[in-house]
């Protein structure tokens, strides 16, 4: 008779699951699962263990998801293999899953694992050329509810490389930012202290909270906006309800943090008497240090108006780096175009005339230009020049697919741009002046 028996796994049983996970390691098996993830299966799924006396001699733990069962952890210790232990675990913990309907049951096991024993024995079958692929998630589910309380969000993982242009900016926040982020690790190694806050400023429409929310999906960290407009309808006060929000972000694991238009609440402190926001302007003051003792987070503030700025919250040991983005360069403005033009007509179209024509337009100036000629192409489609509107639903038979090249050049002389020559000459000077990358 065997000496040992199978139950169901107890909290105290956690011991015994440790030493299993450092057999295996011993053995130069490397568990498919982290431990951490076994651990909390233990505790949440189906879990069984085999134990002689008051000793955890194997264990096996299950986890349902819908109609499919995974088998998460199976171990047995050197001395009790080849009794059938294994096969007897695999066999209860299937018992446990069964009320679930469960119509497949797998197991992912590392290649170094040679005993399979116990799953040929309750009848699996080994696949043949199959690969297994692994991305960490970088938000854990329990951050879901917080996130959303504070109205932040999970981007799109795409928005870096969807950014047009705009070349120089962008290798420029990959390297003093992403990097020293993405490679923690690494960047300790060199003596590179991590970046938690910066400032991006330079004239309207270029571009600057596409880049904080680029940084956040380059990152695939959580993105949070905070509203100072918003927050000052809070009953505790505008300096209250700052605190009360960083107070909530400090319970992420990982944040990018923006708050555009921070001259809004960071404006010069004049002397007598007291502006109503020189209490939020203080109050900000006394968050961004305690903001940056705290890993895994980059608070991004932007600015149109960086003269506008306290002296105080510029200073180092506030922000990393005061980094300027400007109007696009000639190849930025072919990029941009390049992507705002449908790509069925691009090859027809004179991108080099739109681009020497939209000097000094920012990026969003750009995207107007692009939409509105868009759209002036389409009502001439339908709608016949001079005459009534063609029978609805059926274009007018001018033989056009897509706007044209003087749709472009109409819609770029129509278009006011949003930086005048006067702001672009004080950007230039406040790069001198104020910018530190």
């Amino acid at each position: 008779m065997s000496n040992w028996r199978i139950r169901d796994f107890h909290s105290s049983d956690m011991d015994g699951i440790l030493h299993l996970w450092e057999t295996l390691k011993a053995d130069n098996v490397e568990p498919v699962y982290a431990l951490s993830e076994v651990l909390a299966s233990c505790e949440k799924d189906h879990a069984v263990v085999a134990v002689q006396g008051d000793q955890v001699v194997g264990a096996a733990v299950g986890r349902a998801a819908h109609d499919q069962g995974w088998i998460v952890f199976l171990a047995t210790l050197p001395d009790f293999r080849g009794r059938g232990i294994g096969t007897s675990l695999l066999s209860a913990v299937e018992n446990r899953m069964a009320p679930h309907g469960l119509n497949k049951l797998s197991a992912l096991m590392p290649e170094s694992e040679t005993r399979v024993e116990a799953f040929l024995g309750r009848g699996f079958l080994l696949k043949q050329n199959l690969h297994y692929f692994e991305r960490t998630i970088p938000v854990q589910r329990q951050e879901l509810e917080p996130l959303s309380q504070l109205g932040g969000r999970i981007l799109a993982r795409d928005l870096w490389e969807n950014v047009a242009g705009m070349r120089r900016e962008k290798e420029l926040l990959e390297r003093r930012l992403v990097l020293p982020l993405a490679e923690a690790d690494l960047a300790d190694e060199f003596g590179v202290v991590p970046p938690r806050a910066v400032v991006l400023f330079g004239p309207p429409g270029t571009g600057k909270t596409t880049f904080a929310k680029a940084i956040a999906s380059r990152l695939e960290w959580p993105f949070v906006e905070v509203f100072p407009s918003r927050l000052a309808s809070d009953p505790k006060g505008l300096a209250g309800a700052l605190r009360e929000t960083f107070l909530e972000i400090a319970e992420l694991e990982h944040a990018v943090v923006f708050i555009d238009e921070v001259e809004e609440i960071a404006a010069q402190r004049s002397g007598e008497p007291p502006s109503p926001l020189q209490g939020v302007t203080n109050e900000l003051l006394k968050i961004i240090p305690a903001f940056r003792e705290q890993p895994g987070r980059l608070l991004v503030c932007a600015t149109n108006f960086i003269r506008a700025l306290d002296s105080a919250f510029l200073r180092h040991g506030r922000f990393d780096y005061v980094i300027p983005i400007g109007l696009p360069d000639t190849h930025a403005r072919e990029a941009m175009w390049q992507r705002f033009i449908p790509a069925s007509v691009v090859d027809s179209i004179d991108v080099d005339l739109l681009v020497s024509r939209t000097e000094g337009f920012s990026p969003a100036d750009i995207e107007y230009a692009a939409r509105s000629a868009s759209q002036r192409a389409l009502e001439k489609a339908v709608y016949d020049v001079g005459t009534s509107p063609a029978a609805a639903g059926s274009p007018a038979s001018n033989g056009r697919k897509g706007p044209v090249t003087q749709d472009y050049l109409d819609a770029i002389a129509d278009t006011r741009t949003t930086v005048s020559e006067e702001v672009h000459r004080d950007f230039l000077e406040d790069i001198d002046v104020l910018g530190r990358v």
